[in-house]
């Protein structure tokens, strides 16, 4: 398991992740994009940006970076980087299949990303990831698992995924919607020739949705690692968008609101990593404060009073528009 390599790290913040899904490609859901990256959104400017990003999260102890085939250019931004620093050999790489990115590099698009989890989408990401990242990838997710998913059930899949397993490359997966819990139970019980086939799980979880909470402690207890991904709801819980309770737990802390929506889900005795979404450097800042957060048990239940209905919250993620 490549996470093991972050049992050994000395720094608080290795148990927090970079993703780039904000600044691997110009339009994204998440709210204040306007003002985090303004008229700057050519390939060069968002390359320029990511490196910055990743530069500055190692040199503060961040381990972990989060890739996708639909999150446009952030597989070949993070390969340049890579490249660029080979004396960087203790970091962790995971990318996602599943999704094809179909914007062409515009905000306006009808459609963003088609998703596919069929085995031909499979092997052909694969071998467009492998060409970007090579043998420096250690993590290969399907992108965003639904119960419906045919991934679930494709005994062929499953196979291939077993053969890249038994290569070396670890195999994930991760999940979205209000019926996460059943998704992860589902691929808990997923099993190639008696083994379980997969070794991680990604999973939406904040203060606003934590319906997963149970099915990822299982997850964590059967052996595998638990990745938390849109901590911050896609900027819901950053100010000025946070609700009144965050913000008020946030100033009795003396940090931002984001430091502490993602330090509640640092709590959670079952979380590996937890994945900041940062596009600014401001941003990766504050949330790497996270860890210093001293959150107690009555700041703790103060804001998992915010939990809102499962489907109400993807609902309203769903309407979130592409800026």
């Amino acid at each position: 398991m490549p996470f093991a390599r972050l049992a050994t790290a000395t720094t608080p913040t290795c148990h927090i992740g970079l993703g780039l899904a904000a600044v691997g490609r110009p339009g994204y859901i998440n709210l204040g994009r306007d003002r985090d990256l303004g008229e700057a959104r050519s390939v060069d400017a968002l390359r320029a940006r990511t490196h910055q990003l990743l530069d500055a999260a190692y040199a503060q102890g961040v381990r972990y970076f989060d890739v996708a085939r639909s999150y446009g250019r952030s597989e070949e931004f993070l390969a340049a980087w890579l490249e660029a620093n080979p004396d960087i050999d203790d970091v962790v790489v995971g990318s996602k299949w599943g999704y094809t990115y179909t914007a062409d590099w515009s905000t306006d698009a009808e459609r963003h990303e088609v998703k596919d989890h069929s085995l031909a989408t499979y092997e052909r990401q694969r071998a467009e990831t492998g060409a970007l990242l090579g043998e420096r990838l250690d993590l290969y997710q399907i992108h965003s698992l639904t119960p419906d998913s045919p991934a679930l059930t494709d005994k062929e899949l499953h196979a291939r995924l077993a053969e890249a397993a038994a290569g070396g490359l670890t195999i994930g997966f991760s999940t979205s919607g209000p019926q996460q819990a059943e998704t992860v139970r589902a691929a808990l019980a997923v099993t190639v020739d008696g083994e379980p086939l997969f070794r991680t799980v990604q999973s939406t979880y904040n203060v606003l949705e934590h319906s997963a909470a149970p099915a990822l402690a299982e997850a964590h207890d059967a052996g595998l690692t638990v990745i938390v991904k849109e901590g911050m709801a896609n900027g819901r819980l950053a100010e000025p968008n946070a609700p009144e309770a965050l913000r008020s737990v946030a100033a009795e802390a003396e940090l931002g609101c984001d430091a502490v929506a993602l330090a509640w889900i640092l709590r959670q005795p079952w979380v590996g990593v937890v994945l900041s979404g940062a596009a600014t450097l401001t941003q990766l800042a504050s949330n790497l404060h996270a860890p210093a957060v001293d959150l107690d048990a009555d700041l703790m239940t103060r804001l998992a009073t915010l939990t809102e209905d499962p489907r109400a919250y993807w609902e309203r993620r769903g309407r979130l528009p592409w800026h």
